[in-house]
């Protein structure tokens, strides 16, 4: 006989387990869910609350390590229906497990950038700061997230070539540090995570930028070039304005370069806010995911909170508590009209593209370098490889005791959103077609209310993990299921 006080508790174990995305492989140039074979279309937005200054290593402080901060902002981005965050700084020595199951539990990848302002590539002499002591830190980055399951990707670099000078000197050692993650993850990692580069939208000299990553520099067809690219990211602002097209902000080109990719391409930041003071529109959202751009792999709205540049969808308040901003609503309404399923659907002829041979022929501007040769390793970087790092902070994804949120979060008019709360799923987030943005609640002042502390897990045990009245009704009606099955 089956006792329901014993099926019951094993049931609930396994879906707190079952709760997660699905690790993310590259075929062709698509991101596809290893497990569904659903393609994985980026609905997502960039994510640095407090911009770069809060990244402090000093107190072991970045935007994945407050799980308060974390549990409050993915509920705000599964409510928008974001399957995709963008982080720029972390700390390899910080605790980011809280942080990054809760973004797993809200079907939300990270891709993370493995540099700091204080360690990377330096564009005026790339030689001098490629070290053992930077290729440490970026292999610490990969050693802190290679265990999650929604880590995505890595960003071995971002906007190192932004103009036909720095074009120059600087490709082969982006080449150099991609082969340099790649061995590591190879070596250390128990899943292939891919390695890519983010470019500045530098019309002279991108599409010979694109065309230098992601060429193959290996003879023979069977040979395995770690130095080139999995995927390549675009941070472009020429969609701006109301009555721009596909046509005016040069979408049709950017297709047009990137129609026969063998990688992933996706724009790793856009939302252009000029003209200044106007909430954006995001129209440009429609033309992104429809038919004719599915050439490439969706995109990272710039980005989550307003700073000093002016390009957020939400205020955090000096308490803690957010406010929408209009913004916020404008993009969660053009979300809301995408066909996910045709996002979801992988294309037969975006798989087998194969990556030409790496040669000259292949760069248009006679600025850009040419040299394919990549850099050697600095001395002491092969056994750093072979043995890994030491002392490495290996990430692990833990449990969440609560998922409700307990500091408010205001509509962009005024009232406050009740009930907030991440959702868990059981795959990616998608748009769901909600509207409840503007808040429904008593409009507040919101630098007036004081956020209560949530509740939060345990990173080192992992104790417990609560779900929605609705999840929990579905376990308990299939364990009652599976008992009279056994009768």
């Amino acid at each position: 006989m089956i006792v329901l006080g014993r099926i019951l508790p094993a049931l609930l174990a396994l879906a707190g387990t079952a709760l997660a995305t699905n690790t993310v492989i590259v075929q062709g140039q698509q991101f596809v869910d290893s497990v569904t074979k659903d393609r994985i279309m980026i609905i997502g937005v960039d994510y640095q609350p407090g911009g770069q200054g809060a990244y402090n290593p000093n107190v072991r402080a970045d935007a994945l390590s407050n799980g308060t901060v974390c549990l409050r902002d993915a509920a705000v981005l599964q409510k928008l229906g974001v399957n995709t965050i963008r982080v720029y700084n972390v700390d390899p020595a910080a605790n980011h497990d809280l942080c990054a199951s809760i973004f797993n539990t809200a079907g939300i990848y990270m891709i993370i950038d493995v540099n700091s302002p204080q360690q990377s590539i330096d564009r005026s002499n790339p030689s001098s700061s490629y070290t053992v002591d930077y290729l440490t830190r970026i292999f610490g980055v990969v050693e802190a997230f290679k265990n999650y399951h929604n880590t995505m990707a890595f960003f071995a670099a971002n906007e190192v070539m932004n103009d036909l000078n720095t074009g120059k000197s600087n490709p082969p050692y982006i080449r150099a540090v991609q082969r340099d993650l790649r061995q590591y993850i190879s070596k250390h990692s128990s899943r292939p995570i891919p390695v890519g580069y983010s470019a500045a939208d530098v019309r002279p000299i991108l599409a010979d930028t694109w065309a230098y990553l992601q060429c193959n520099n290996v003879n023979g067809s069977t040979g395995v070039d770690e130095s080139r690219s999995e995927f390549f990211g675009l941070n472009s602002y020429s969609w701006c304005g109301k009555d721009a097209t596909y046509q005016t902000s040069g979408y049709d080109g950017l297709i047009s370069t990137f129609q026969q990719s063998s990688i992933p391409v996706f724009f790793s930041e856009y939302g252009c806010n000029k003209p200044d003071g106007l909430a954006r529109l995001f129209n440009e959202v429609s033309s992104l995911y429809s038919k004719q751009m599915l050439a490439l792999s969706g995109g990272l709205v710039y980005e989550y909170s307003q700073e000093t540049s002016n390009y957020g969808l939400v205020n955090i308040n000096a308490n803690g508590t957010v406010s929408l901003r209009p913004d916020f609503d404008n993009l969660q309404a053009q979300y809301n009209k995408l066909d996910t399923k045709l996002l979801s659907t992988q294309s037969a002829t975006a798989t087998g593209t194969a990556p030409p041979a790496c040669a000259a022929s292949l760069i248009t501007n006679s600025g850009f370098s040419t040299d394919f040769t990549v850099p050697k390793q600095p001395d002491g970087a092969a056994a750093l490889i072979s043995s890994g790092i030491s002392s490495p902070n290996n990430g692990k994804l833990v449990s969440v005791d609560s998922l409700d949120v307990t500091i408010p979060i205001y509509g962009s008019g005024g009232g406050a959103i009740p009930k907030m709360a991440v959702q868990a799923k059981a795959n990616q987030n998608l748009p769901s077609g909600e509207t409840s943005s503007k808040g429904t609640g008593t409009s507040t002042t919101a630098g007036s209310a004081t956020p209560s502390t949530s509740k939060k897990a345990d990173a080192t045990t992992g104790k417990g993990i609560e779900f929605s009245t609705g999840f929990l009704g579905f376990v308990i009606a299939f364990s009652l299921i599976v008992i009279s099955l056994a009768y």
